[in-house]
């Protein structure tokens, strides 16, 4: 008996401003490399791969950020259900056996308005869906029995406590205590632990506390880490469901949840992306509606500093300031979330500290950190951005105190020997064992990319910089002309980038006056921002030769495959690839979709905004694209891809600047 689920889920939302696809499973093993993912705009997030298993150490159905959207910890691990006698989990363990085999009875599946699954029965069809609302310390899991006759449903809750980055070793002596009431179970794992509330709409709750041991984790051995944990089932929940009937269990932090009804949620979270959509403006293709519901994930309520932030990527990543800054335009301005936008500006620029932006808020504890030579000129940018879509000159007029301060701090030097050279007004940065720049990589005091000196992109945001202020202070007192003498003095002495051997610019001239000739992504910069930089006859001759050697369907490579260093394979194509296997190839051939929103506004800034340079564009966006359904994070996009086809996806399933720069340019351009 087939089942349609898109009509069924149709039926349960209404209008609903997305198609919703469903996902090839036709051929799919239990360790298939798609992965969920849901949040709650706290933090918060529910993920695994696409049958439901953790397939690693971030997996689970409630990882809550117990300091928003920090302290994310691990409560509830997942729901194993048993319908009718027939197992429907899916679990790996480390003596390589995979049971149950619930995966193989899963008949449908989509990520659209939220996970749900479709189980193939004896008698009729069970849906399983699982959803969070907005800053609802929450998640919610419902089951919908589509059959002719009542179906027996047992499930069993599996339940942890732990930081999201570490792994449990149960011991027989450990038992999570419990407080059972007619609807509900309160969960603790120990007096001084988050308290667990787990609450149910129909069934009777049964303690039966066990451990279960030598879970099995094969992306995080894959990564050369831990991967196996141990988790605890403190009992069994067990009902009846009648044809067309629903159960639903509420688990989350608030001790007065109650469960209510699985098709409510599913309407509310429908709702709320098609708000979203509306809010972003039309019209808009299908995939950047996709790509404006995906950057919802990552902006997100920090209470230490009781303004919104972004986080940089799903599942490990906190906010951090340079990918925050490059990620706001299309996160927030792309999406019309404008007042979004003005509060995470100005947050960052309260943490300004010697004229430098927080690289990070770390995800314990509240003090920034401020190894960024950047973070704080793309500052400029995304206020820039932020200024030509709204005209708010209360803002600007706001920061220009602090931006000058930026320009002071700069010219006398501050943090890691970051000053400027006053011999051609470049920024020069960088000391033994730290990494500033965005190729940021270092295992223990070995800094992979230490790009010591003036990095190139870092002076094209220099340069961007004055000439920001320049248009800034014209707009609000008149006169910019300080910062115009300025910004040329910087181009002049930018200059010194030129390779005429290569026909584009050095990445880095060191500190000695040597300069680095490697073919890297980060020259691109000098002819996408928005002042121009470099003469039209270079400009085209930097886009060729990044194009020839960079570029590739999901991204540009961050070294060219001709040098020596150039790894293909991130990790180096071990099977099991260590933290430093992983690092050394970070940025040595790596391929970074974010690199696509520099790229093209280099083409349509070199080539003209030509119907067929336009479409040239958008035909090389197919990929990406595409990948959005079929691979890493489902809805989202990857944070890395091997330099090597075919471009396997890695990293972080959910980046921010992944989908940020790629929405911006897809709305910013029509394309």
């Amino acid at each position: 008996m087939t089942f349609d689920l898109v009509t069924w889920l149709s039926k349960q939302i209404g209008e609903y401003a997305l198609e919703i696809p469903l996902l090839d499973i036709s051929s799919a093993a239990a360790d298939d490399p798609r992965e969920w993912l849901i949040t709650n705009g706290l933090g918060s997030f529910a993920s695994a791969n696409i049958w439901g298993a953790a397939s690693r150490r971030y997996h689970g159905l409630g990882i809550f950020a117990l300091e928003p959207p920090a302290s994310r910890t691990l409560l509830l691990t997942s729901i194993d259900a048993v319908a009718a006698g027939e197992q429907l989990a899916t679990n790996f363990w480390t003596s390589g056996a995979v049971s149950p085999e619930g995966y193989k009875k899963i008949s449908a599946f989509t990520v659209y308005p939220v996970p749900t699954w479709v189980f193939e029965l004896s008698g009729g069809h069970l849906i399983k869906q699982v959803a969070m609302l907005p800053d609802r310390q929450e998640v919610i899991v419902g089951y919908t029995w589509v059959g002719s006759q009542p179906l027996p449903l047992s499930l069993q809750l599996i339940v942890n406590c732990r930081d999201f980055h570490g792994e449990t070793k149960g011991s027989p002596d450990w038992r999570f205590g419990q407080d059972v009431q007619a609807d509900r179970v309160r969960v603790r794992a120990y007096p001084s632990a988050p308290e667990l509330v787990v609450a149910f709409s129909r069934g009777t709750y049964t303690m039966e506390p066990d451990w279960y041991w030598n879970y099995y984790w094969p992306r995080e051995h894959e990564r050369g880490l831990g991967f196996r944990e141990d988790n605890f089932s403190p009992g069994r929940l067990e009902c009846s469901l009648e044809p067309g009937a629903e159960l639903t269990i509420r688990a989350g932090l608030e001790r007065s949840l109650r469960a209510g009804s699985v098709a409510d949620v599913v309407r509310c979270v429908a709702a709320h992306q098609t708000g979203l959509v509306r809010k972003a403006g039309s019209p808009l293709s299908q995939d950047t509606r996709r790509l404006v519901v995906a950057a919802d994930q990552f902006i997100v309520e920090r209470r230490s500093t009781d303004s919104e932030s972004i986080i940089a990527g799903y599942p490990w990543f906190g906010d951090w300031g340079r990918d925050s800054m490059i990620s706001l335009s299309g996160l927030a301005l792309a999406t019309g979330r404008f007042d979004t936008a003005a509060g995470i500006l100005k947050t960052f620029g309260q943490y300004l500290s010697n004229g430098m932006l927080p690289n990070n808020f770390p995800d314990t504890g509240t003090t920034p950190q401020y190894n960024s030579v950047d973070a704080s000129l793309w500052w400029a940018w995304a206020l820039l951005k932020y200024y030509r879509i709204t005209r708010d000159t209360l803002l600007i007029a706001s920061q220009l105190p602090l931006l000058d301060t930026v320009i002071q701090w700069y010219e006398k030097g501050t943090f890691y020997n970051t000053h400027v050279d006053p011999a051609d007004w470049l920024v020069c940065a960088g000391e033994p064992g730290v990494q500033l720049t965005w190729m940021d990589a270092k295992v223990g005091d070995y800094v992979v990319t230490p790009r010591v000196g003036k990095p190139v992109e870092v002076n094209a945001l220099w340069f961007n910089f004055f000439k920001i202020m320049e248009a800034f202070h014209a707009d609000t007192e008149g006169n910019g002309k300080q910062y115009a003498e300025s910004a040329e003095r910087v181009k002049k002495g930018f200059a010194s980038f030129w390779n005429s051997e290569t026909g584009c610019l050095f990445d880095v001239i060191n500190a000695d006056g040597t300069a680095d000739a490697s073919i890297r992504p980060n020259q691109l910069l000098a002819i996408s921002l928005p002042y121009d930089l470099v003469s039209n006859e270079q400009a085209r001759s930097i886009l060729q030769v990044v194009e020839r050697d960079l570029l590739t369907p999901v991204g540009l490579r961050s070294l060219a495959p001709s040098d020596p260093a150039y790894k293909g394979s991130y990790g180096g194509g071990a099977g099991v690839a260590t933290q430093y296997d992983r690092d050394i190839t970070y940025h040595q051939g790596t391929v970074w979709p974010w690199l696509l929103g520099p790229w093209a506004e280099a083409r349509l800034r070199v080539y003209g905004k030509t119907e067929s340079n336009r479409q040239f564009i958008s035909a090389h966006l197919t990929h990406i694209k595409e990948h959005i359904l079929k691979e890493g994070g489902i809805g989202s996009v990857s944070e890395i891809f091997d330099g090597d086809a075919p471009h396997t996806a890695r990293g972080c399933i959910a980046q921010a600047w992944s989908v940020a720069e790629l929405l911006r340019v897809l709305s910013e351009h029509a394309l």
